[in-house]
């Protein structure tokens, strides 16, 4: 290694339960973690004392996602950055057309670049959009969407306003959230409901991953 040049930590093998998570696609993710522990690290998108816990608190905690989304739904991830939730997602769910929204040049390279190399099966019906989600040419880039989905990208009210033109009628959002924001969404939901969403709930999801296991919002979209 070079004077100066990052420390390159080897990527943690998958624990038992992803295979029951992601089947055929298991090679594919085993890449994706292998991509998130090396150019990962060096580009900034995840900080070098997550590599050992890559699986448990990044990949599999995304891929729980899965629970919370219906069969064959176009899906968009909004603030992408490292492909968190939506490659795992994807991933474990051939089935969902996928769009990776990003602002950041970096970050959409490297979503470029992992898209590339996660090629055939479900990456066929996956596409990087660069842009944030509250930007008319983004909105008009990804259409139509089922579902939106979000990894603490901000606080909910704030979220949902950033997503306004992508949350049509009956589209879901779908938040992967902190203990923080679950405590605080009793009071978030007069605001929530507000702006226009409603069936605002918490919902368990990944129950058999043990460490993965997490706890999403899912709110719906109302008619106005």
């Amino acid at each position: 290694m070079t004077q100066g040049s990052p420390e390159r930590t080897a990527p943690p093998e998958p624990p038992a339960t992803a295979a029951g998570v992601f089947g055929d696609a298991l090679p594919a993710a085993q890449r994706y973690v292998a991509r998130l522990a090396t150019d990962g690290v060096t580009r900034g998108l995840i900080g070098p004392r997550e590599v050992s816990r890559l699986w448990e608190r990044h990949v599999l905690n995304s891929a729980a996602v899965a629970e919370a989304v219906p069969p064959g739904a176009r899906v968009v991830d909004v603030g992408s950055g490292a492909g968190l939730p939506g490659i795992p997602l994807g991933l474990a769910r051939p089935d969902v057309a996928l769009t990776l929204v990003e602002p950041m040049a970096r970050r959409v390279e490297f979503l470029e670049e992992a898209v590339a190399d996660l090629a055939g099966g479900s990456s066929a019906a996956w596409r990087v959009v660069r842009g944030r989600a509250e930007d008319r040419g983004v909105v008009s880039a990804v259409g139509p969407v089922d579902v939106v989905t979000a990894r603490a990208v901000a606080p909910l009210p704030r979220l949902v306003g950033w997503c306004r033109g992508l949350l049509r009628p009956g589209t879901q959002l779908v938040a992967l959230v902190g203990a923080r924001a679950l405590e605080e969404l009793p009071s978030l939901v007069p605001e929530l409901r507000a702006a226009g969403m409603r069936d605002i709930e918490p919902r368990a999801v990944g129950a058999s991953l043990g460490d993965a296991a997490t706890t999403v919002v899912v709110m719906t979209r109302g008619e106005r």
